[in-house]
């Protein structure tokens, strides 16, 4: 297979310095010499990523390049020290590709750092983040006068009940988080520091107070609550006024992604075990009992076993019946999913925060209507990103049968689902949302936020290596609250 050096397109927010995130990560689109893009895997030897540079004999970068066997490869790298001036090669047969060498001029952080930059819209310009996010200004839409100290206290009031909730309750006074807990099973709360602090020392958040529901369900119900007071949250539902956040799932990838997460939107695309045409032509689900259409699904198996392949790999919530549904089965891979054409997504608790991989694969998503979301489901269209199906899944074998009927429209929704991925779920969109949302927040406050007291535990970020020495200036104002307050 040929492959024009020239032509081939090299692209991706990874190419410039000030793009911060946990790992960077750009794009090649293998082209031919008649200029049409390549739509298969150009083999082995692939495209090679090499990195100098200035004032340094080697670069202790991790890079890993994803082959998502249609022409379009994923570099990722994660650097481990501050480097000036990177220079990446991108080389096919030891030649250069495109433009390459692409000089990028400046610092380029790793994770590790605590650089913020100083200008919160300024960065969510130079990050390229959307102009706003229509989730976002639905679930503010309710507040618009926020009174901080009434809602701290009614949150409290109406959640503090240890057996049935669990809150973290932050406040950011510049740049500096403070966190109390409210609950008994609190662990959760690992998340949302981890992103707390993965933002702090990328950009300066305005001053912040909020709550962020640990649970699973969303909290101010609809039919319960007549003055909604806000509430972070990871799902959302048509019957609540909760905020929703990009889930912790999804979160935690973007994190730690070529770290201790080994699933991410990325790696799903590039571990694809079969090409579409030989991927078996059933429906296709593993997961636990936390939803009775999940056991629906599994009897729907048994009973139709050449159209669906559903099986249980735990039951926590109902009594377990092997006559019924069958022997429990160990946990697969999650890659090997898509040795399958449709992959059926079915709610557990909330929503299933598996949809997004699910989306990222190169199978087609036949997914439940339901009430729960996250915080992109509104942008998603049926018949565009996915097919939908009765939430009571009496449709679900006409709709199996639909897509084998129309594979080529089955394909197109498939890609249709993974481009989505790439334009809206990727880690600089997981940031950018945060970050939206925080500003947007924060605009909404009657007063702004009082600096803690000595009941808030800070959660403080590790030192900086020696080697960060950050150049950029990351305070405006003297920090209201001194360390030795606390």
């Amino acid at each position: 297979m040929e492959v024009d050096l020239q032509k081939t397109k090299v692209w991706g927010p990874g190419l410039k310095a000030d793009f911060f995130v946990p790992v960077r990560y750009f794009f090649i689109q293998a082209v031919s010499p008649d200029g049409n893009n390549i739509t298969q895997s150009i083999g082995d030897p692939g495209f090679m990523v090499t990195m100098t540079s200035r004032g340094k004999s080697r670069v202790r970068v991790y890079i890993n390049a994803l082959d998502r066997k249609d022409g379009l490869y994923i570099i990722r790298y994660r650097l481990f020290e501050k480097e000036n001036d990177l220079k990446i090669s991108v080389m096919y047969k030891d030649q250069h590709v495109a433009d390459s060498p692409y000089e990028m001029e400046g610092q380029a952080y790793p994770d590790s750092c605590n650089c913020p930059y100083p200008n919160v819209k300024k960065w969510l310009d130079f990050m390229e983040c959307p102009k706003s996010f229509k989730q976002i200004k639905n679930d503010l839409s309710i507040f618009k006068d926020i009174d901080l100290d009434y809602s701290s206290k009614e949150v409290i009031k109406r959640y503090n009940i240890s057996t049935a909730h669990s809150l973290s309750y932050y406040k950011i006074i510049d740049n500096q988080i403070y966190r109390k807990t409210y609950g008994q099973h609190v662990g959760f709360k690992m998340f949302s520091d981890a992103i707390l602090m993965s933002l702090t020392k990328k950009v300066r958040l305005p001053d912040l107070e909020f709550f962020v529901n640990l649970g699973d369900w969303p909290l101010e119900q609809k039919n319960r609550v007549k003055d909604p007071v806000p509430i972070f949250s990871w799902c959302g539902s048509d019957g609540s006024y909760d905020i929703i956040m990009p889930t912790y799932d999804i979160t935690e990838s973007t994190l730690e992604m070529l770290g201790r997460q080994s699933l991410d939107v990325f790696s799903v695309m590039g571990n694809s075990p079969a090409p579409w045409e030989n991927k078996t032509e059933m429906g296709f689900w593993r997961g636990r009992d936390s939803r009775r259409e999940r056991l629906d699904l599994v009897v729907m198996s048994r009973e139709h076993p050449d159209v669906i392949d559903a099986k249980l790999t735990r039951m926590f919530f109902f009594e377990h019946s092997e006559e019924k549904y069958g022997e429990l089965v160990k946990n697969i891979p999650f890659y090997d999913f898509f040795k399958y054409k449709y992959q059926i997504n079915i709610d557990g608790t909330v929503a299933a925060y598996r949809f997004p991989y699910l989306l990222a694969g190169d199978g087609v998503v036949l997914k439940q209507d339901s009430n729960y979301y996250e915080h992109f489901y509104k942008e998603l269209k049926p018949y565009v990103h996915y097919i939908p199906f009765k939430s009571d899944l009496s449709d679900l074998l006409e709709k199996i049968q639909w897509v084998k009927d129309n594979d080529e429209k089955a394909r197109e929704i498939s890609k249709n689902g993974q481009n989505y991925v790439l334009d809206r779920l990727t880690p600089k969109d997981i940031l950018c949302y945060h970050v939206k949302l925080f500003q947007e927040y924060s605009k909404r406050y009657k007063s702004p936020p009082t600096p803690p007291n000595d009941s808030w535990e800070r959660v403080d970020i590790p030192e900086n290596h020696a080697s960060c020495q950050c150049h950029r200036k990351t305070s405006s104002k003297k920090s209201k609250v001194n360390k030795d307050e606390l």
